[in-house]
Order: C-alpha cells, then sequence, then structure tokens
C-alpha cells in the first residue's frame, strides 16, 4: 500500500505573491471590488459580513510580545467603549508554516460597530493572531471579523428580517481561520524592502 501523500496543494498569494496561504471556501477578493490599502489584503465572504484581513504593520520593539496584539487591536478599535476582550492565548510558532515568527498571539475580543455611520450597531467577534516578525520590523496582523448579530435597522440585515438571508456558503468558522493563519508563508522576503 502506497502512503506517499501527493503534492501539498498551493495558497492564495498574497501581496503579490510575497505570501501566501490558504483561504476559506468562497472567499472574494476586496481589491477586485474597491480599493484597498497596500499594507492590507481583504477578503469576504459571499453572503455574510464576515471578513479575513492581513495586515503588514511595523514592528512595534517597544511593546513586549505578551502585549502586542492588544496593542494592536487597540489602535484599530479606537477610543471605542463598545470593546470588551474575551481571552488572549499564544499561539506556539512550531505550529505555523511561517518561518522565522518569533512569537504569535491570539485575542478575541467583541465589539459593537455601526455600518456607514449608522446608529444601528452589530455585534462583532473578532478573532486577531498577530506573528512578529522582528528581523524584517513587521508585525503581521491577521483578523477574523465575524458577526453575532446583526441590528435589524442595520443595512446588513434583509429587509423586513433582523437577520441576514440564510448564504448560498455557509457560514466560516474560527477553525476556518486556524487553518488560515497555520497555512501563511513568507515566499518572498524582498517585500519588506
Amino acid at each position: 500500500m502506497d502512503n506517499e501523500v501527493g503534492p501539498q496543494p498551493q495558497g492564495h498569494p498574497l501581496f503579490g505573491g510575497a505570501f501566501s496561504a490558504f483561504l476559506p471556501p468562497g472567499s472574494l477578493d476586496v481589491s477586485e471590488m474597491r480599493q484597498v490599502p497596500d499594507n492590507q489584503e481583504v477578503f469576504v465572504h459571499p453572503s455574510t459580513d464576515q471578513s479575513f484581513i492581513v495586515e503588514l504593520l511595523e514592528y512595534q520593539a517597544d511593546v513586549p510580545d505578551e502585549n502586542a496584539a492588544r496593542y494592536h487591536f487597540e489602535d484599530i478599535a479606537g477610543a471605542s467603549a463598545s470593546v470588551e476582550i474575551l481571552s488572549q492565548e499564544t499561539f506556539a510558532p512550531h505550529l505555523l508554516a511561517l518561518e522565522g515568527c518569533s512569537s504569535a498571539w491570539g485575542l478575541t475580543a467583541r465589539q459593537l460597530v455601526a455600518k456607514f455611520d449608522e446608529e444601528a450597531e452589530n455585534e462583532v467577534t473578532l478573532h486577531l493572531v498577530l506573528l512578529r516578525l522582528p528581523q524584517y520590523g513587521t508585525d503581521l496582523l491577521l483578523t477574523f471579523n465575524n458577526p453575532t448579530y446583526i441590528h435589524p435597522l442595520s443595512s446588513s440585515a434583509a429587509p423586513g428580517t433582523e437577520v441576514p438571508a440564510s448564504p448560498s456558503q455557509p457560514p466560516w468558522t474560527v477553525e476556518h481561520f486556524h487553518t488560515f493563519v497555520r497555512s501563511v508563508r513568507l515566499l518572498n522576503p524582498g517585500i519588506f524592502g
């Protein structure tokens, strides 16, 4: 019996092929719909408000590893009073495909967010993983935005209902996000200049 493993599937290219990762099923590249900052890659679910965001951020040398995920999260969330950090944990770098990652930290938070300056706020659970690459002066932040409640008056709600219409593609899960995180690879260090 042949136990040989077949060729490994290739990940989706990120940042012009400098990185790759396995995206969840049905991912749509936001850059094909609107402009996205050069330091970001954004993918959305085809029928929910879920999204995956990859950001290349400046390495914060003065922030200890155990505080770095919180630092970047607070920078993103701003001064919002409607934020609650639910958990923070370390990720074992040896489980990651990303070579050279000095430390990896996860953070889960809940936030009330209004879209397009609307008054109706949706509840979103954010799953973040920060992969630290001090040798490149970079913190790589991976985020999974997972709405858990859509306000009936939000533009995200289907007309006349409290929840969006049933999706044609099943919603993404935290396991999809963890698979994505574990699969990130650096293919071209030249991206760091």
